[in-house]
């Protein structure tokens, strides 16, 4: 059996990040995920990678998208403000094919907000802040190690779809330790190995027999870019069939079933143990993949659910997509902090109790 070690969060990211083999990082210091750059300037190029600070979000994102085109493999991260800032890259990114593993150590906002953990960049995560039509892949896990097995994979699925894959991680998981079991690592990729492996990226015009790639996001005729644009989506319409991921916990003879992501699901556990408690069974369904939401998950909920509640960290974005989920065959309803504020258990079951008996 593989030893555990203890990690505080972003740590883990961060070492995790180099063992998928992403040997290039560029970054900016942001609470709370700043000891992944602080980490990242330690560890990576003694290990045979690339570490840039950059000046701002918008610098760090843009070289990402430089270096991705150029075939390296990619991680940046940032915390909510940080992420707003990347949104125009994001949207380059996804248009131009260039993969990249991006990670949100989210905090609550509007706008500078303040340094407490938050969900509520979940529209900007999964509705995307950049323009046109694209879609970022979003993966949310509620403990480190799972945090770590996606991190890990975000590499190859970004590869395989050529797009970005965002982990979002509250700044909860950033800050916690836990004892997890860290990959092996894999080897970067070498200058040489590109053109096999990526044929796709740019090249000068002597390069891979005077054949020239350019990798950009303009076209200048709509019947262009309206065409990459139709096959961007076949692309997202594969992957929503491939990657949408969810748990489904205690629904068959559940009278209330909550729908929680990230470190809000594990507060939901505790919460179903009290209601059982009090006898009243509850359920959960934890979306792992955001976009794509797996709506799919709401076909589990049985006739004995009186409600469905969504528990969030904002003012009801998931609710949306639990709305499009349960399709009108159980009443939505909705238990939030928002602010920085972290419900407890015992007030989510409160509040359940209180839905039921309105209904």
């Amino acid at each position: 059996m593989t030893d555990k070690v203890l990690m505080k969060g972003n740590e883990a990211f961060a070492e995790t990040a180099i063992r998928a083999g992403c040997g290039y990082y560029f970054g900016y210091p942001i609470t709370p995920q700043s000891e992944i750059p602080e980490y990242m300037a330690r560890e990576l190029d003694r290990r045979g990678g690339a570490f840039l600070q950059a000046e701002s979000e918008l610098g760090a994102v843009n070289m990402a998208y430089g270096a991705g085109a150029a075939g390296g493999s990619v991680f940046i991260s940032s915390s909510s403000p940080g992420i707003a800032l990347m949104q125009e890259g994001l949207s380059f990114l996804c248009c131009a094919g260039v993969p990249a593993t991006v990670l949100n150590v989210s905090r609550c906002g509007p706008g500078i907000g303040g340094i407490q953990p938050g969900q509520a960049d979940y529209f900007q995560a999964t509705r995307g802040g950049g323009n046109g039509d694209y879609h970022v892949f979003v993966f949310a896990p509620d403990r480190l190690q799972e945090a770590v097995d996606l991190i890990y994979e975000a590499p190859l699925i970004a590869d395989r779809y050529r797009n970005p894959v965002m982990i979002l991680a509250d700044g909860m998981l950033g800050q916690m330790m836990e004892p997890i079991v860290l990959p092996e690592q894999r080897p970067l990729i070498k200058p040489a190995d590109i053109p096999a492996y990526k044929p796709w990226t740019v090249t000068g015009k002597a390069d891979r027999g005077g054949k020239r790639n350019v990798v950009q996001s303009l076209y200048m005729q709509p019947e262009d870019l309206s065409r990459h644009v139709e096959e961007m989506y076949a692309n997202y319409t594969r992957a929503e069939k491939e990657l949408a991921r969810y748990e489904a916990d205690g629904l068959e003879g559940a009278e209330i079933v909550f729908v929680a992501f990230g470190t809000t699901a594990r507060l939901c556990r505790e919460t179903i143990e009290l209601l059982g408690d009090r006898g009243v069974k509850a359920g959960l369904i934890r979306p792992v993949s955001l976009w794509p939401f797996p709506y799919r998950a709401f076909d589990e909920v049985g006739p004995d659910t009186k409600a469905v509640v969504s528990v969030e960290l904002s003012m009801g974005q998931m609710m949306e997509d639990v709305k499009i989920g349960v399709n009108g065959r159980k009443p939505v309803r909705l238990i939030h902090r928002v602010g920085g504020l972290v419900p407890t258990s015992v007030e989510v079951m409160d509040e359940a109790i209180a839905i039921l008996e309105g209904i």
